[in-house]
């Protein structure tokens, strides 16, 4: 059985052992140590899926914010999903996602932001964000700019704010916005 569960301080190792295990490197891990430990990330909403005591899955939703619009909306980033490759294609990815954007929607969050696969995102609600006026912290390559996009949790929101989204101090370098 599967069970989705908000991480606590406890569950680190559990969480970077996904990480590295899911991309095959230290990287991601490294990030979401960092993430995890970064104040201007908060407050994040960070989900383990669980099956049978195994962390098999990780979701990390961090704070941003639009530049010049800090108290306007409420928004969060999706970065990073990670699921270990025996678990793969299961829907344990898709899980973790629903699971979070309803529990982003509880706690009044008017948008998600994630720089990701279209493909896989669209299934979620997502759409280019730049079409919609949302910039990302740095310059994307024009090829992947589509991969840059925006979920909407408040109705009517998108159209009434713009502009180039903050992340977080840990998350705001150039390289982790190349897709």
């Amino acid at each position: 059985m599967l069970i989705i569960k908000e991480t606590l301080p406890t569950d680190l190792e559990k969480i970077l052992a996904v990480e590295t295990l899911a991309f095959n490197r230290c990287d991601e891990a490294d990030l979401v140590k960092k993430l995890l430990h970064d104040q201007t990330a908060k407050p994040f909403l960070s989900l383990l899926a669980m099956r049978e005591n195994e962390a098999i899955g990780h979701l990390l939703f961090t704070k941003a914010y639009l530049e010049n619009s800090k108290d306007l909306v409420s928004i969060a980033l999706l970065a990073p999903l990670a699921v270990i490759p025996n678990y793969q294609k299961q829907g344990v990815g898709s899980l973790l996602v629903k699971e979070g954007l309803k529990r982003l929607h509880q706690q009044n969050f008017n948008l998600v932001f994630v720089l990701g696969y279209p493909e896989y995102y669209q299934r979620f609600g997502f759409q280019s964000a730049q079409k919609l006026g949302f910039f990302s912290p740095f310059p994307i390559p024009p090829q992947h700019s589509d991969a840059w996009m925006v979920l909407a949790l408040t109705k009517n929101i998108l159209g009434l704010v713009s502009g180039t989204v903050k992340c977080a101090n840990s998350l705001n370098q150039p390289e982790y916005w190349r897709e």
